[in-house]
């Protein structure tokens, strides 16, 4: 299981409503290496004036990185954190996570990041089973 869901989250759910903020925070505790790396790249892009912030530091051990694929692989823990913090992300390898504007989505930049061609050479042999 990816999250740790309350029972109060859970009995909204069974009622029809989630409120986004309680799913978030439900993502925030159940997941804290993967919410604490995309809240500090948000922080950085917010910050500063480059186009995008990204990690190509690994993560410290197979529990983390589990959290950020679950994070990254959930169409709804995604989209939530992309609206929470007002950024666009992308993600290539195990662990290389982007924070874009989110206007950066229709720019060269961003189509750069997510094409095949940055994936190929974002690929390195220690990264195959990852």
């Amino acid at each position: 299981m990816s999250l740790d869901v309350s029972p109060k989250l859970l009995a909204e759910a069974e009622r029809g409503t989630v409120r986004e903020e309680d799913f978030v925070d439900t993502v925030r505790t159940s997941l804290p290496y993967a919410y604490d790396l995309i809240a500090s790249l948000a922080a950085e892009l917010k910050g500063g004036r480059a186009e995008f912030t990204d990690n190509r530091t690994p993560p410290p051990s197979e529990r983390e990185r589990g959290q950020l694929l679950r994070a990254l692989a959930s169409d709804a823990i995604r989209g939530s954190l992309e609206r929470h913090f007002g950024i666009a992300l992308a993600f290539q390898n195990c662990h290389r996570v982007a924070a874009f504007r989110p206007k950066a989505r229709d720019g060269q930049t961003y189509a750069r990041f997510i094409s095949p061609r940055a994936q190929v050479l974002n690929q390195s042999p220690e990264l195959r089973d990852c």
